[in-house]
């Protein structure tokens, strides 16, 4: 009787690629769940069209504070199941972001598919809540959830060793506050206005030119990470 042994790195090849499958389901089907949630909530703040949501309808106390823990809930779960996935910070890190991106990319496509929405590439949308409203054009942070889904599924697949260092942290956090500032700065006229002014607000002036920014120190941060596997340059940050 002849044995047909699979060779260990293929072996661990093969456990990787069934490991990316697992969580890509996981990030597919928990985007539906968000996208099925938020055509219920545009259909009750806007019956007449869910897919304008702009000028803005106020949630109601009860429902603003389910939205937060939704939300807060929503990065657990991630964060739980990367946490299972892998080990180490930095495979930890590249599989919470793998699944984010993956997520954030097909919740757009899931509300596509579902209400038609979005209708155009600029179409603004309401990103999140904590701690402040996040707005932009939806394609803003799809841009940035195709990074993550490129920068964890190459870290994910690769037996090879990734760390931090501290230049490469220093630009990944940086790029994540400027777009974060981004996000943000549309709304913050809101936070000495009235209900009012809330109600009659369609944001309008995105701040690509920060944004782009951002956007460019955290794939520089993250390409650094890809370039340096185990060459231990720099001086380690956060090793996995």
């Amino acid at each position: 009787m002849r044995l047909h042994l699979v060779p260990v790195p293929a072996r661990a090849m093969m456990e990787r690629r069934h490991q990316r499958l697992g969580l890509s389901v996981f990030a597919i089907a928990m985007a539906f769940v968000e996208a099925a949630v938020v055509v219920y909530v545009r259909q009750i703040y806007y019956p007449e069209d869910p897919r304008i949501i702009f000028p803005l309808n106020i949630l109601s106390p009860h429902h603003l504070v389910i939205e937060w823990l939704r939300e807060a809930a929503t990065l657990a779960m991630i964060l739980s199941v990367a946490w299972l996935a892998e080990r180490g910070f930095m495979r930890v890190f590249a599989a919470f972001v793998y699944i984010f991106g993956l997520w954030d990319i097909f919740y757009y496509l899931w509300l596509k598919l579902s209400i038609g929405w979005p209708t155009g590439w600029l179409d603004w949308d309401i990103l999140f809540l904590i701690p402040w409203v996040w707005l932009g054009p939806w394609i803003a942070p799809a841009s940035i959830a195709a990074l993550f889904v490129a920068w964890g599924g190459w870290v994910l697949g690769s037996p090879r060793s990734f760390r931090f260092t501290y230049l490469s942290a220093s630009l990944f956090v940086v790029g994540a506050g400027l777009d974060l500032a981004a996000f943000l700065q549309p709304a913050f006229p809101l936070l000495t206005q009235g209900i009012d002014a809330i109600e009659q607000f369609s944001p309008a002036g995105f701040w690509w030119a920060l944004f782009a920014t951002g956007y460019l120190l955290m794939a520089a941060g993250l390409l650094l990470v890809l370039r340096g596997a185990g060459n231990g340059h720099g001086g380690p940050a956060c090793n996995n």
